[in-house]
C-alpha cells in the first residue's frame, strides 16, 4: 500500500469514530420525585399485636348494599409491618402499601394517629 492510501483510510476511520453518537448513562432516580402511581394509604384500628414486628389492623368500610340500598359495614384485616413494635391494641394507625414482606404482609406502619385510652 502506498502512503497516500494509508492516510486516506486512517482519516476515514478517525472521522467515523468521531461522528459516532455518545451514549450517556440514564440519570439516577431522585428519591424526592413522586411515584408514577402513588402507594395506597389506609387508616384502621389495631386488633392484634401478638406477633413480633407485625400488627393486624381492621379497616371498617361503609358501603351501600347493591339491592336493598341499606348502609352495610364491611371489615377488612390487614397484616402490617411494625418494625419497632410501637403500636398497641386499640391504637388508630395509618399504614402504607409496600412490597410483599411475607406471605400475608403487604403494608407498613406509617404513623400512630391516636393512642388507645
Amino acid at each position: 500500500m502506498s502512503d497516500e492510501m494509508t492516510n486516506e483510510v486512517t482519516e476515514t476511520v478517525v472521522e467515523t469514530v468521531a461522528a459516532a453518537p455518545v451514549v450517556k448513562a440514564a440519570p439516577a432516580v431522585d428519591a424526592t420525585e413522586s411515584r408514577e402511581n402513588p402507594r395506597k394509604i389506609r387508616e384502621g384500628i389495631v386488633v392484634s399485636d401478638k406477633m413480633d414486628s407485625t400488627i393486624v389492623i381492621a379497616i371498617v368500610e361503609r358501603v351501600r348494599h347493591a339491592v336493598y340500598g341499606k348502609t352495610v359495614q364491611r371489615t377488612k384485616k390487614l397484616y402490617v409491618h411494625d418494625e419497632k413494635n410501637e403500636a398497641k391494641i386499640g391504637d388508630r394507625v395509618r399504614v402504607q402499601e409496600t412490597r410483599p414482606l411475607s406471605k400475608l404482609k403487604r403494608w407498613r406502619l406509617t404513623e400512630i394517629v391516636e393512642r388507645a385510652r
